[in-house]
C-alpha cells in the first residue's frame, strides 16, 4: 500500500466531508501529495475543521456539479483520483431529492469525465453505498453480483451512480475504475445530521437524552477506519492489476450486524451518564435489515475487517471524547489511531 501512494499526487473529491477528511489523513501518512474538490465545511466542528487539514492539503472548494472539477483535474495532473463527493443522507433526500440526484449524478458524470480524459490518473476509485441493492429485507448478504435498486432518491441516485460507472468501464473500456458499496461508516468527527452516532454525540454533550429511531434496524456498522482500508487496499489492488476494475462491497463479515439499539446501549457503557429515549410510531423510511457479503474482497484481495464491533465502538467514542479537549491535537489523534490500527 506504502508503495502504491506513497509520492502520488492524488484528488480527492468531497475531502472536506466525513469520510473524505479521513481519507486525505490516511493518504498524507502514506506520503502522497493530496489535493483537494470540495464545498466548504458547514461547522467548526467537522473532521476537516478539527484537523486543520487546509493547511495541509491544496485545497480547490467547488461543487462537483461544476465541469470545473474536469479543468481542475486536467490541471493538477493527479495519479489517482477518489470520488467521494456526495449528498449523503437518506432522509435529506426526501426534503431535497433535485440537490440529491443533480449531485449525485452530474458529480458522478464529472468524476468520470475526469478519468476518460486526464491520461496520467492510473486508477479511480467511485465511493457509492450499500444501500444500492434492491433490498429484500432477507438475512443473507447481498453480493457485488445482485440485482441494484431503491426505493428513496439517495439509494435511487447512488444505483444511478453504480450504472454510470459500469458503463464508463465497459463501453468507454475504463478498466483502471472501480466502484466500491460500503455504509453505516461511524468514528470521530462526523457530525452530519440525522445520522445515530453524531446525534447520540450531539444529545449527550446538550446533556439531553439522546433519542433512538428505528431501534431495531439491522445495520453492518463499520469503523471509518476498517472502510478506508477497504479503499486504499482495492485501490492497491487496481494499481496493480486493471482486472481488479468493477463493483466491491466492504463492510464487517455478516455475523458482526448489530440492531441500532445495541449499537446505542453499547455506547452508553462507554458513557455511563447518556441517556437514550426510544421514539416510536415514526414514519419508516429505511429498511429494518441490510446486509453485505464480502466474501469477494476477502477471497480476492485477502481484505477483512479488523475491527470487532466492540472495538468499533470503543475506537469511535474515544475520538469524540478526546475532541472535547479544546487543547487536544485532533489532527495528532487521528494520525495516532491509524498507526494503532495499522499495527
Amino acid at each position: 500500500m506504502f508503495d502504491t501512494y506513497n509520492n502520488k499526487k492524488i484528488l480527492v473529491t468531497g475531502n472536506t466531508g466525513f469520510k473524505g477528511s479521513w481519507l486525505s489523513i490516511w493518504l498524507l501518512e502514506l506520503g502522497a501529495k493530496v489535493y483537494g474538490y470540495s464545498l466548504p465545511c458547514k461547522n467548526d466542528n467537522d473532521n476537516y475543521i478539527l484537523c486543520g487539514l487546509e493547511s495541509k492539503i491544496d485545497q480547490t472548494y467547488g461543487d462537483v456539479r461544476n465541469e470545473d472539477l474536469i479543468n481542475v483535474c486536467k490541471k493538477i495532473k493527479p495519479d489517482i483520483i477518489f470520488h467521494l463527493a456526495a449528498q449523503p443522507l437518506v432522509l435529506k433526500s426526501y426534503e431535497d431529492p433535485a440537490e440529491t440526484f443533480s449531485t449525485n449524478l452530474i458529480g458522478t458524470l464529472n468524476f468520470l469525465e475526469c478519468v476518460r480524459n486526464v491520461p496520467s490518473i492510473k486508477f479511480a476509485i467511485n465511493v457509492t453505498t450499500d444501500k444500492v441493492y434492491e433490498n429484500k429485507d432477507w438475512v443473507w448478504g447481498y453480493r457485488e453480483n445482485d440485482i441494484l435498486g431503491g426505493k428513496d432518491p439517495y439509494s435511487v441516485s447512488k444505483v444511478c451512480s453504480e450504472l454510470m460507472s459500469d458503463c464508463y468501464i465497459k463501453a468507454l473500456k475504463l478498466n483502471n475504475l472501480a466502484t466500491i458499496r460500503a455504509g453505516n461508516v461511524i468514528g470521530g468527527g462526523d457530525y452530519a445530521e440525522n445520522r445515530i452516532v453524531p446525534d447520540i454525540i450531539k444529545a449527550y454533550r446538550a446533556n439531553k437524552k439522546a433519542i433512538i429511531r428505528n431501534p431495531n434496524a439491522s445495520r453492518p456498522w463499520q469503523f471509518i477506519l476498517d472502510c478506508l482500508h477497504g479503499y486504499l487496499t482495492i485501490g492497491s489492488a487496481l494499481y496493480r492489476d486493471n482486472n481488479f476494475h468493477g463493483s466491491w462491497n466492504i463492510g464487517p463479515s455478516e455475523n458482526q450486524n448489530r440492531t441500532v439499539i445495541e449499537l446505542a446501549e453499547c455506547i452508553v457503557q462507554k458513557i455511563p451518564t447518556l441517556q437514550i429515549d426510544i421514539l416510536n410510531n415514526t414514519k419508516q423510511t429505511e429498511h429494518q435489515s441490510l446486509r453485505l457479503d464480502v466474501s469477494k474482497a476477502k477471497n480476492e484481495i485477502g481484505w477483512s475487517n479488523k475491527l470487532n464491533f466492540q472495538k468499533t465502538i470503543d475506537y469511535t467514542i474515544d475520538s469524540y471524547l478526546s475532541e472535547s479537549d479544546n487543547t487536544y491535537d485532533n489532527l495528532l489523534s487521528r494520525t495516532n489511531q491509524i498507526r494503532q490500527y495499522i499495527e
